[in-house]
C-alpha cells in the first residue's frame, strides 16, 4: 500500500506520461472505474477542476522541471491526489503562494495560481537532490440526488 510518503516509480512511469493530454486521460480513467459507480457521479465542475490541475502539473514539469519523471495518481477520502515528479530540485518560493493570479501577463505564473486556488495539500519533497515531486489534493464531489429521484429506486 503507498504511504504519505510514497515517491512515484520514475523510471516506471515517466515513460507512460509525458504529456499532460496522456495525465489527464489516467485521472479521467481513475475517477471512472475506480470513483464512480451507478449510484455516484462526480460533479462535472470537480471533474473539470481536477483535469485542469493535472494538465497544469504536468506543464509545469515539462516547462520548469526539465520534464515528467514520474506520475502517480490515487483516490483519498477527500478527492484525487496526482503526484507529478520531474527532473528539478529547485523549489520556488512562490510554490506555496496565494494563489493570485498575475496582474499582466510574464510567461508564466498562471499555471501554479490555478494549482493553488484549484487543489487542497500541496506538497513538495524534493528526492535524492535530483528531482522533485508535488503533490496535491483536488477534492471530488458527488452530484446531489434530485428531489424527484427519490423514492423511485426498485
Amino acid at each position: 500500500m503507498k504511504g504519505p510518503d510514497h515517491v512515484p516509480d520514475r523510471a516506471a512511469t515517466a515513460a507512460r506520461v509525458t504529456t499532460s493530454a496522456t495525465a489527464r486521460a489516467r485521472a479521467r480513467t481513475l475517477v471512472r472505474e475506480q470513483w464512480e459507480s451507478s449510484s455516484r457521479t462526480a460533479r462535472e465542475e470537480d471533474a473539470i477542476d481536477l483535469l485542469l490541475v493535472v494538465s497544469e502539473l504536468v506543464a509545469n514539469a515539462i516547462r520548469h522541471g526539465n520534464g515528467p519523471a514520474g506520475f502517480d495518481i490515487s483516490l483519498t477520502p477527500e478527492g484525487v491526489r496526482p503526484a507529478v515528479g520531474d527532473n528539478s530540485a529547485v523549489v520556488p518560493p512562490e510554490a506555496h503562494g496565494c494563489g493570485v493570479l498575475p496582474s499582466g501577463h510574464h510567461g508564466s505564473g498562471y499555471g501554479r495560481s490555478l494549482i493553488i486556488r484549484l487543489a487542497r495539500e500541496i506538497t513538495i519533497g524534493t528526492h535524492a537532490g535530483t528531482g522533485r515531486t508535488i503533490r496535491v489534493t483536488v477534492p471530488l464531489r458527488e452530484v446531489p440526488e434530485r428531489p424527484e429521484d427519490t423514492g423511485r429506486r426498485t
